[in-house]
């Protein structure tokens, strides 16, 4: 029934296999990529022929975990797996770079790849395995696939580098590299500060680890021994002569014009112009609009070729005119307009608790992060007027690159214990959009008083290759990232690279132009770093007034249950009261995060009364929760209630308590006794007397103690004689007196408050 065909080899610290021919058999091709108990299926499916040439290469990614992958069930009302998560749409954008420049030129069929994670280890991560799983489709597909490509990741620890280990925290840096065995295609990293060479030789060292998985997908293409289809490249040469003579003049001039919006004006006339003259039943507007794109892709790249001279009159290095400016928006805890040419991004930065960090539940687990940065890309930024829709891939791409860049630079929560979100708004786009959104990103932060160790800048690199021959540019603009060959982005620190990522449209380059890119890229950071530093250096002491500031206490890990409370009914009623956001840690530790410093006090008061322990002898503001025929009880110290005997009240004796206490009532009470029970003592009267009461207790042993009568007291004083339990009595009746209250304590347990006795029952918590 099936014709299986496998190869495997041992690479990277475990078994890879590429299995062909048992699944999903009505694809175009279809793989099955093993790495230890890792296991993706990836298919291609494409269009032998096209009804209509598009002019371009329809080519759709997908990458899609399965939850039940890694033995879970998804989260939530809904159980099953609903739209691509971040890192879906990141994974799918990681597959598509390097394969996209390697369809050739011309074919403009569809061609859709789906890459679906069946198991999950825990350990072999499933966006490598994708690549290379896709790279062996292709190859074994009749779809038109110039060279067989494959991916790594690089780590580096302890002055090695090391291959696909993503979990590694210690390590230094996370590269993911991709090309074919002569050429690099994709470059995705996040780095601590590493130098330019450091970047540079973990890219060689990717391609070269990952050749032997390039020669295992070729010894698999030829067995399975498809022919690829043939498809037709129209010439159009007498067609190029036509647009040549027709609106050469006109875009050569435009192409001097230095003001983006201007130029673009006069190449959208010379486009009308062509197409409304051009375009007949012989020839497609499809085949015009070509021709006219490659008469502008001309004209450019000749231009900075051979002229050494760019669209706006730089020279190959120079960095266009950066201003910029901090705390525009006065309500907001930061915020920063970085302006670099017709590129601006205004950023903004959000202080905010531990409640307020992102919770992600996806295929590697739940995870928080407390580093967030969303990129928002409006069409207002670029002139046009367009639907407002969600953030589609490239804003996801965009704002985790920035992220990236900054992760390095931004304290831990141990440093830092608050949640940072940052904004970047696009206004104006002209290039390089991204990496000024890490420049902004910094100057706000800094704004906002977060404490990162230095700032970050980001710069744009391109290239133009002819031949043999290659100019890279700095700093370049949409049009030399549209009509290039290369989009280099580098972005780090005076001491080093925080992030990198490459893409080509060509079919790769080699060590020499990245070696030339990655030195010219450092001097651009330097210049933008010091032009950054003009506005401001380092982060400002204090944050925005408006920004919440976070205390944190310690308590006994025991005492954890009480501050929750039932159902968290004590900690909401803090929250409540204060106004303050609380965050309470296993270990004990208590972060209480408020605008306002009252806020804070507030809640920090509420806790350690619920926490404190009452002290023999000391005196405490309680109020009055229940009144009962032989005493009140008296709430102190937050949920604490104490039992304040009626004889305890005053000096002289009160025959109905209520003549005196009312429930709600405030009252100052001194604690005259802890039993082991965990009953607390209380009297009014020991602070009227000076701190002397009928009452006595070891607060070592943990047990009321009775008072020994006080034999030279004036025994005909109504008020002088003491009972069993040192209570004010004025005759020998008081011991009944006493015997009643005792009874009344048994009544009282018999109606319900039996709880009284046990430690819970007599602080009696009021959980809030």
């Amino acid at each position: 029934m099936f014709d299986i065909i496998k190869k495997q080899i041992e690479w990277g610290g475990g078994t890879l296999t590429l299995e062909t021919g048992k699944i999903a058999r009505q694809a175009t091709a279809a793989i099955v990529a093993t790495m230890g108990e890792t296991v993706v299926l990836c298919t291609v499916v494409g269009e032998k022929e096209s009804a209509v040439d598009s002019g371009f290469l329809p080519l759709t990614v997908h990458y899609q975990e399965k939850f039940y992958a890694s033995g879970r069930i998804p989260g939530g009302f809904i159980k099953r797996e609903n739209k691509p998560s971040e890192r879906e749409v990141l994974v799918s954008r990681l597959i598509d770079r390097p394969i996209r420049p390697l369809f050739p030129e011309g074919y403009h069929n569809a061609v859709q790849v789906i890459c679906t994670v069946l198991s999950y280890d825990g350990v072999n991560d499933p966006d490598i395995l994708s690549i290379i799983g896709t790279s062996a489709a292709l190859a074994i597909s009749e779809i038109p696939f110039t060279e067989a490509i494959a991916a790594a990741r690089v780590g580096y620890k302890n002055g090695e580098f090391t291959l696909n280990q993503s979990k590694d925290l210690e390590s230094s840096l996370e590269l993911v590299v991709a090309g074919t065995k002569d050429s690099i295609l994709m470059v995705e990293s996040e780095a601590r500060e590493l130098p330019a060479s450091v970047m540079l030789k973990a890219v060689m060292y990717g391609q070269e680890a990952f050749k032997p998985v390039i020669k295992m997908i070729n010894a698999l293409a030829k067995e399975v021994k498809k022919e690829k289809w043939k498809f037709e490249i129209v010439n159009h040469k007498e067609l190029s002569k036509k647009v040549n003579s027709l609106v050469g003049k006109s875009l050569n001039q435009a192409y001097l014009e230095p003001h983006k919006q201007l130029r673009y004006n006069l190449v959208d006339e010379a486009r009308k112009k062509a197409l409304s003259e051009l375009v007949s039943e012989e020839i497609a507007e499809s085949a015009v609009r070509t021709e006219f794109n490659s008469m502008c892709y001309k004209i450019v790249r000749n231009m900075i070729v051979k002229e050494k001279r760019r669209i706006d009159g730089r020279n190959l290095e120079q960095i266009r005119p950066i201003n910029c400016e901090l705390d525009l928006l006065p309500r907001t805890h930061g915020s920063a307009l970085f302006t670099r040419g017709e590129t601006q991004a205004l950023v903004v930065t959000t202080i905010g608790t531990s409640q307020d960090e992102q919770m992600s539940d996806d295929l590697l687990g739940n995870k928080s992060d407390h580093l967030m940065l969303h990129y928002n890309f409006p069409p207002y930024s670029v002139g046009e007027a367009s639907a407002l829709k969600a953030p589609g891939r490239r804003e996801v791409g965009h704002g985790k690159l920035a992220l990236k860049a900054i992760a390095a630079v931004v304290p831990s929560k141990e440093v830092f214990p608050y949640t940072i979100r940052v904004v970047a708004e696009i206004t104006e786009s002209n290039g390089s959009s991204s990496m000024a959104t890490v420049c902004g990103a910094s100057l706000s932060m800094m704004a906002a008083g977060i404490p990162i160790t230095k700032p970050v800048a980001g710069i744009a690199m391109g290239l133009i290759k002819d031949g043999d021959n290659f100019v890279v540019l700095s700093d370049i603009m949409g049009d030399e990232d549209h009509l290039g060959d290369m989009d280099f982005k580098v972005a780090g620190t005076k001491d080093g690279i925080t992030a990198l990522q490459m893409d080509i449209k060509i079919g790769g380059i080699g060590q020499e132009i990245m070696e030339v890119a990655l030195d010219q890229a450092m001097k651009g950071l330097n210049h933008i770093s010091s032009e950054m530093a003009k506005t401001i250096e380092k982060a400002r002491e204090e944050a925005s007034p408006y920004a919440p500031k976070i205390v944190s206490i310690q308590i006994d890990k025991d005492k954890i249950r009480e501050v929750i409370g039932s159902g968290g009914k004590v900690i909401r009623e803090i929250c409540e009261k204060s106004s303050a956001k609380i965050d309470i840690e296993e270990t004990g530790k208590i972060n209480v995060a408020g605008v306002t410093a009252e806020s804070i006090e507030i809640a920090l008061k509420m806790i350690n009364d619920i926490v404190a322990v009452p002290e023999i002898g000391k005196v405490y503001e309680g109020t009055v929760t229940k009144l009962t025929s032989f005493g009140a009880f008296v709430r102190f110290l937050g949920a604490m209630e104490g039992l304040l005997h009626i004889s305890e009240i005053a000096n002289e004796r009160v025959e109905n308590i209520e003549d005196v206490l009312s429930e709600g009532e405030s009252v100052t009470v001194q604690v005259i006794g802890l039993e082991r029970n965990g009953k607390v003592r209380l009297s009014v009267k020991s602070i009227i007397n000076g701190g002397e009461s009928g009452y006595e207790s070891s607060s070592s042993a943990g047990s009321t103690e009775r008072a020994p009568k006080d034999k030279s007291s004036d025994r005909s004083s109504k008020f002088s004689r003491k009972g069993r339990r040192g209570r004010e009595r004025g005759s020998d009746r008081g011991g009944r007196d006493e015997g009643r209250s005792d009874r009344g304590n048994r009544e009282d347990k018999r109606s319900g408050r039996k709880n009284d006795n046990s430690d819970e029952g007599q602080k009696r918590r009021r959980f809030f």
